[in-house]
Protein backbone atom coordinates (compact mmCIF):
# COMPACT_ATOMS: atom_id res chain seq x y z
CA UNK A 1 0.00 0.00 0.00
CA UNK A 2 0.72 3.49 -0.63
CA UNK A 3 1.29 6.03 2.19
CA UNK A 4 0.40 9.27 0.87
CA UNK A 5 2.79 12.93 1.35
CA UNK A 6 0.31 14.30 4.00
CA UNK A 7 0.54 11.03 5.99
CA UNK A 8 4.14 11.67 6.03
CA UNK A 9 3.76 15.34 6.74
CA UNK A 10 2.22 14.87 10.08
CA UNK A 11 4.50 12.03 11.14
CA UNK A 12 6.95 14.86 11.31
CA UNK A 13 5.66 17.45 12.66
CA UNK A 14 3.91 14.87 14.85
CA UNK A 15 7.97 14.13 15.58
CA UNK A 16 8.57 17.60 16.13
CA UNK A 17 6.37 18.32 18.66
CA UNK A 18 7.16 15.16 20.47
CA UNK A 19 10.85 16.64 20.64
CA UNK A 20 9.40 19.73 21.87
CA UNK A 21 6.98 18.77 24.37
CA UNK A 22 10.21 17.22 25.57
CA UNK A 23 11.67 20.21 26.80
CA UNK A 24 8.76 21.67 28.25
CA UNK A 25 8.85 19.43 29.93
CA UNK A 26 12.22 19.72 31.16
CA UNK A 27 11.65 23.93 31.45
CA UNK A 28 8.65 22.86 32.93
CA UNK A 29 10.33 20.89 35.92
CA UNK A 30 13.44 23.40 36.29
CA UNK A 31 10.89 25.92 37.39
CA UNK A 32 8.38 23.33 39.65
CA UNK A 33 8.71 24.06 43.05
CA UNK A 34 8.13 20.41 43.64
CA UNK A 35 4.65 20.45 44.89
CA UNK A 36 2.11 19.08 43.29
CA UNK A 37 0.75 22.44 42.33
CA UNK A 38 3.72 23.65 41.01
CA UNK A 39 3.37 20.55 38.23
CA UNK A 40 -0.11 21.09 37.55
CA UNK A 41 -0.02 25.07 37.25
CA UNK A 42 3.08 25.12 35.17
CA UNK A 43 2.76 26.75 31.73
CA UNK A 44 5.90 24.87 30.29
CA UNK A 45 4.34 21.62 31.79
CA UNK A 46 0.96 22.04 30.37
CA UNK A 47 2.27 23.41 26.82
CA UNK A 48 4.06 20.08 26.95
CA UNK A 49 1.00 18.41 27.13
CA UNK A 50 -0.56 20.03 24.52
CA UNK A 51 2.28 19.09 22.44
CA UNK A 52 1.85 15.23 23.06
CA UNK A 53 -2.24 15.78 22.80
CA UNK A 54 -1.06 17.24 19.17
CA UNK A 55 0.84 14.38 18.30
CA UNK A 56 -1.47 12.28 19.19
CA UNK A 57 -4.12 13.79 17.01
CA UNK A 58 -1.49 14.21 13.63
CA UNK A 59 -0.95 10.36 14.62
CA UNK A 60 -4.83 9.64 13.95
CA UNK A 61 -4.86 12.13 11.03
CA UNK A 62 -1.99 10.08 9.40
CA UNK A 63 -3.53 6.90 9.85
CA UNK A 64 -7.00 8.48 8.37
CA UNK A 65 -5.51 9.46 5.41
CA UNK A 66 -4.22 6.08 4.62
CA UNK A 67 -1.04 5.75 6.11
CA UNK A 68 1.23 2.62 6.99
CA UNK A 69 2.54 2.12 10.60
CA UNK A 70 5.76 0.54 9.14
CA UNK A 71 6.46 3.75 6.91
CA UNK A 72 4.98 6.33 9.51
CA UNK A 73 6.89 4.98 12.54
CA UNK A 74 10.45 5.24 11.26
CA UNK A 75 9.79 8.96 10.73
CA UNK A 76 8.94 9.38 14.02
CA UNK A 77 12.05 8.06 15.18
CA UNK A 78 13.50 11.68 13.75
CA UNK A 79 12.72 12.90 17.04
CA UNK A 80 15.48 12.04 18.08
CA UNK A 81 17.20 14.46 15.64
CA UNK A 82 15.07 17.50 16.19
CA UNK A 83 15.91 16.61 20.13
CA UNK A 84 19.59 17.53 19.21
CA UNK A 85 18.73 20.60 17.20
CA UNK A 86 16.24 22.03 19.52
CA UNK A 87 18.82 21.59 22.54
CA UNK A 88 21.39 23.05 19.86
CA UNK A 89 19.56 26.07 19.52
CA UNK A 90 17.87 26.40 23.16
CA UNK A 91 21.18 25.10 25.70
CA UNK A 92 23.62 25.60 23.33
CA UNK A 93 24.36 21.96 23.18
CA UNK A 94 27.13 21.01 20.83
CA UNK A 95 26.19 18.48 18.00
CA UNK A 96 29.52 16.69 17.11
CA UNK A 97 30.75 14.83 14.27
CA UNK A 98 29.47 11.45 16.11
CA UNK A 99 26.17 13.12 16.40
CA UNK A 100 25.78 14.10 12.77
CA UNK A 101 27.10 10.30 12.14
CA UNK A 102 24.29 8.79 14.07
CA UNK A 103 21.67 11.20 12.58
CA UNK A 104 22.85 9.84 9.35
CA UNK A 105 22.11 6.35 10.20
CA UNK A 106 18.84 7.18 11.79
CA UNK A 107 17.72 8.83 8.17
CA UNK A 108 18.91 5.47 6.54
CA UNK A 109 17.47 3.36 8.49
CA UNK A 110 14.19 5.72 8.15
CA UNK A 111 14.61 5.15 4.60
CA UNK A 112 15.12 1.60 4.80
CA UNK A 113 12.15 1.00 7.10
CA UNK A 114 9.80 2.66 4.53
CA UNK A 115 10.53 0.69 1.72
Amino acid sequence: MHTPASSMACFVLAAFLGALGQFLYKSGAQRATGGFLSYLINAPILGGVVCYIAVMVLFVAAFKRGGQPSVLYPIYASTFVWAALIAWWLYEVPIKPIHVAGMACLFLGMFLMGK
